[in-house]
């Protein structure tokens, strides 16, 4: 019966996933050439709002905690890890007032409605894993981007997604190349769960009533401390955080 059940609510919520992307597309691309950016901006914001508030539809409970008061004075760099496609409409809504960009793969910036439009003219980091120094120096652009806007960028150091809850080791090179360029970003962990249980097949069939939570965790100041020193608190972090559900 429960399997039943995820076939039936999976259905209806990849209808409105698709009817979602393809609106918003739309939507989008008039903000963005009659209104300006900072209409694309809030138009982006309720696609992800659509995109996440949707899962209602699957029975899934959607618990979103900050752990600390963040700055709006000064650059961000959330760290967290990384279960699921799932993981970013939740950031990008409820972190909206940061203007949070991520860090992403090249693959993503094409051919998929709304997102792909969006990757591009958010002027997010795409990157080519293949190419190792072309994706530090877009990196390094993002960095500076932040920097200048006291804005936030989002990276998943993991390198890759860990449906299963296992995290991956920390690779350093993104946030370096961040911390470069915005050296007075304040890093802050953020602890995602759930959402690797929930699409264990990708979009279909989701399992239904699965619980979801997005932990935003207190800021970890770089100054005085070695990258990897810092990598090795948001990962503790991380895990402490993940070990309480």
């Amino acid at each position: 019966m429960k399997k039943v059940l995820d076939y039936l609510l999976s259905t209806i919520y990849a209808i409105h996933f698709g009817v979602t992307l393809v609106v918003f597309h739309v939507i989008q691309v008039i903000a963005y050439h009659v209104f300006g950016q900072k209409a694309h901006k809030v138009s982006v914001d309720y696609l992800n709002f659509s995109l996440n508030f949707g899962l209602y539809l699957t029975g899934a409970s959607i618990d979103f905690r900050k752990k600390a008061t963040l700055p709006d004075d000064r650059p961000i760099i959330f760290i967290a890890n990384h279960q699921s496609m799932f993981d970013i409409s939740a950031l990008f809504w409820f972190l909206r007032q940061y203007h949070p960009r991520f860090v992403s793969k090249i693959e993503l910036a094409h051919g998929i409605p709304s997102i792909s439009y969006n990757l591009r003219k958010s002027k997010a980091a795409i990157i080519d894993r293949k190419d190792g120094k072309k994706a530090l120096v877009e990196i390094a652009r993002l960095g500076k981007l932040i920097h200048d806007e006291k804005s936030a960028a989002v990276i998943f150091p993991e390198g890759t997604r860990t449906a299963s809850g296992q995290m991956k080791a920390f690779q350093p090179g993104g946030v370096a190349t961040l911390l470069k360029r915005a050296p007075e970003a304040l890093i802050v962990p953020i602890a995602i769960n759930g959402t690797g249980r929930m699409n264990p097949k990708g979009l279909f069939p989701l399992k239904s009533f699965t619980k979801l939570s997005w932990t935003v965790l207190p800021g970890i100041e770089p100054a005085g401390k070695t990258l990897d020193a810092v990598l090795v608190e948001a990962r503790e972090a991380i895990e402490s955080e993940l070990g309480k559900d």
